[in-house]
């Protein structure tokens, strides 16, 4: 990703960074690398990714990183959808996989305050340290990915589907996309080979997770990616050349594709998983029946069932996170759920067409978000850790945003 010449000017201390002694930033940074590169560490629950986030919270004490007043709005919400949990948790006080359950989402939420809180200040260094801890972690996952499909990693892949180190190959190719934005976005801003190559290696490991939830998130987040960077475009030039390097990028992706459909075994499970629906999603007790054994089922029970209880009563979970939003934490958590979405959609869109610094960041995490939304409607998302960090990041980078645009109102009073 290119810098503006506004981030370089931050970045040679042109721009105040961070108030925090030099020893503890270093160690800041150092948490942040290390909790992004344990992310897609998730084969168990609680997993890795629990210890680097709480070893980043930690950093961030001794750094004296802040509490942005802009941030309330999330915590509020945050805390209301727990909160409605909390309650569906009061009959089954015994239950030790709900309450497991229970306080991993109070977890995940927390981490949602730390990465808000962490990109407000100093925010070019600590969105730098992310993206390059994320591109490590994506690469790395890929290469395991694509090594189990083909029988190289013991457990790197499931019913013939690659899922490298999460448990589903559902939450992995997921887990890809930002990645995959910030890597058209480099190649937007500078042709190298060795990230269409890069690209090109992510897109494979996205392929062979064979998650059609995946690769529709890639599609939206793509054309969104594409659609914000055209219209915040600075010139003319700018934009033909965007265009035609997402014809370049298109070829690729075609070329790519067509290889990969010459394997045997690849093409033959594309084949059956390119299909809009499988047997298990129409069938009696599939995911569009049981979605809409939910629907009755919360509007019947405004308090919630609690965590799991759906699926141990119908057999099966309804794959949908906005209907296991009402289910799980009542009718208070499921509209605080919906609520802090619309918002963030609609905070981000606002504030991702200002011209600043952080623009190419805040565009690329709300095209992935974009896509998480929408994949929302056909599984469970509510504990994808890369959702809470992202959610986090819009936020931060709304909020840094907001503080530019001020700091740049008082200049010219």
């Amino acid at each position: 990703m290119i810098r503006s010449p506004e981030a370089e000017a931050y970045l040679a201390g042109d721009i105040p960074a961070s108030s925090a002694a030099p020893v503890a930033a270093k160690l800041l940074h150092a948490a942040l690398f290390f909790a992004i590169l344990l992310s897609p560490l998730v084969f168990i629950e609680p997993s890795p990714y629990e210890a680097g986030t709480a070893l980043l919270a930690l950093a961030c004490l001794v750094a004296g990183v802040r509490i942005d007043p802009k941030i309330l709005p999330l915590a509020i919400l945050l805390i209301i959808l727990n909160a409605g949990g909390a309650m569906t948790l009061l009959p089954m006080m015994d239950n030790s996989r709900a309450l497991i359950y229970a306080a991993i989402s109070f977890y995940l939420a927390v981490t949602t305050i730390v990465f808000a809180c962490l990109f407000v200040e100093d925010s070019f260094r600590r969105l730098e340290i992310m993206r390059r801890a994320y591109l490590v972690a994506a690469v790395l996952v890929s290469l395991i990915g694509i090594a189990g499909y083909f029988g190289l990693i013991p457990d790197a892949a499931l019913y013939g589907r690659a899922r490298a180190t999460f448990k589903d190959p559902n939450v992995f190719g997921p887990f890809l996309i930002l990645p995959l934005m910030f890597l058209m976005q480099s190649l937007f801003a500078q042709f190298r080979i060795r990230n269409l190559l890069l690209f090109c290696l992510v897109a494979f490991a996205l392929l062979l997770s064979f998650s059609r939830g995946a690769w529709a998130h890639f599609l939206l987040s793509a054309a969104v990616l594409v659609v914000l960077t055209f219209l915040t475009a600075p010139d003319v030039r700018t934009r033909v050349r965007l265009i035609l390097l997402s014809i370049v990028s298109v070829a690729a992706l075609a070329g790519l594709l067509t290889v990969a459909l010459s394997f045997g075994t690849v093409g033959d499970v594309f084949e059956k998983r390119a299909k809009l629906t499988q047997s298990y999603d129409v069938r009696s007790g599939g995911r569009f029946d049981l979605q809409s054994k939910a629907a009755d089922v919360l509007l019947e029970n405004p308090g919630g069932l609690g965590p799991h209880e759906f699926e141990r009563v119908y057999g099966g979970q309804q794959h949908n996170v906005y209907l296991q939003a009402f289910l799980v934490y009542g009718w208070a958590g499921g509209f605080a759920y919906v609520t802090l979405l619309i918002l963030t959609l609609l905070l981000g869109l606002r504030l991702s067409i200002v011209p600043t610094p952080l623009q190419p960041y805040l565009i690329a995490t709300l095209a992935t978000f974009f896509g998480l939304i929408a994949e929302g409607f056909i599984i469970d998302t509510d504990h994808w850790r890369h959702f809470y960090l992202i959610l986090g990041l819009i936020w931060g980078l709304a909020a840094a945003t907001l503080n530019l645009i001020r700091r740049d109102r008082q200049r010219l009073a």
